[in-house]
């Protein structure tokens, strides 16, 4: 089996060069002299963003932004990215000359890019300005614009309704707080990223990140060195900065998130520098992509309350805890 994947676009860290600037994070938000990461310079709209989600190539889901009253542009969700990022070719379309270099650490790379400012970047009827955006070539980005970050939703709730088809931006209050969901599981924070620690793969204790950039889940081999699942073959994946690596894929057999259950999914093991970053190198992690995600009616990430919460497909919904689906 040959999996091919655009799934590197995740996991995006973005450290300035120090002949430019500060870096843009440079420890954990939960570290004692951490910096918490850009978010927007305008104040947040307290009434939820409910945009229709719409779907590129790769099976990864988009919705429209506008920059500078230009658009709207099709800017692809990444919860597993720190920036957002835009292609190259809609930074030339903007006129977006202010440009300096950065290293973008990818899930197979670390390279340097040109960042640049965007100002009156707009999701919804919220519009705010970025500091620090990397450009990168469209070929790696996929079909969409962009990618829409972290630095674009810290503080806030991020819904996704797979049934209904939607994306929201609020603060959990505005969106219903906890109600209607089967299962809410607390993470901790690091550069930005929400880490669920209480998850675990195959009897084996795993760090899960919630990966909305990858079409299908990918482990560090921390993880794979725990794991006896079937051989699957090769996984090819191209990152954010282009790079290529093949890697080999396992089954797994269940995955356990609170009661949630997830079994029999494919995973692609890499040696990734981000998983490093996020001080995961030595422990056994997991993105857990698009196609797992799917399987769930609905999932909120919330930055705020550092909370992930799943809503069970109806057909499983009301069986005793630990059913499979």
């Amino acid at each position: 089996m040959r999996w091919l994947a655009k799934a590197g676009v995740a996991l995006v860290i973005v450290a300035v060069a120090p002949m430019f600037a500060d870096p843009v994070m440079a420890q954990g938000a939960d570290s004692p002299s951490a910096t918490a990461p850009p978010g927007p310079t305008s104040d947040p709209d307290p009434d939820p963003e409910v945009l229709a989600l719409d779907t590129e190539r790769n099976q990864r889901v988009t919705v429209p932004v506008t920059i500078a009253g230009q658009g709207p542009f099709d800017f692809m969700i990444d919860t597993g990215s720190q920036a957002t990022v835009l292609s190259h070719d809609l930074a030339d379309r903007l006129g977006l000359t202010d440009r300096k270099l950065a290293t973008v650490i990818g899930i197979s790379s670390r390279m340097e890019a040109e960042i640049a400012p965007v100002q009156a970047f707009t999701l919804g009827s919220r519009v705010f300005d970025i500091e620090k955006v990397p450009l990168m070539d469209q070929a790696n980005i996929g079909s969409a614009d962009g990618i829409l970050g972290l630095d674009s939703l810290q503080e806030q709730r991020v819904l996704l309704d797979f049934k209904q088809n939607t994306f929201a931006v609020a603060d959990a209050r505005a969106l219903g707080g906890n109600r209607g969901y089967d299962i809410v599981v607390r993470a901790r924070r690091q550069l930005g990223q929400l880490i669920i620690t209480s998850a675990e793969l195959d009897g084996v204790k795993v760090a899960l990140i919630v990966g909305t950039g990858a079409q299908g889940s990918v482990g560090n081999f921390a993880l794979r060195n725990r794991l006896r699942g079937r051989d699957l073959g090769e996984a090819t994946m191209t990152d954010i900065n282009g790079v290529t690596q093949t890697s080999d894929m396992r089954m797994a057999k269940l995955v356990e998130i609170g009661r949630a259950r997830i079994t029999n999914f494919p995973i692609a093991f890499v040696d990734s520098p981000t998983f490093e970053e996020l001080g995961l190198g030595d422990r056994p992690a997991l993105l857990l992509g698009m196609s797992e995600l799917r399987l769930f009616e609905r999932v909120a990430i919330d930055f705020k309350e550092r909370k992930v919460l799943f809503d069970l497909p109806r057909d499983v919904r009301w069986h005793a805890p630990g059913q499979s689906f």
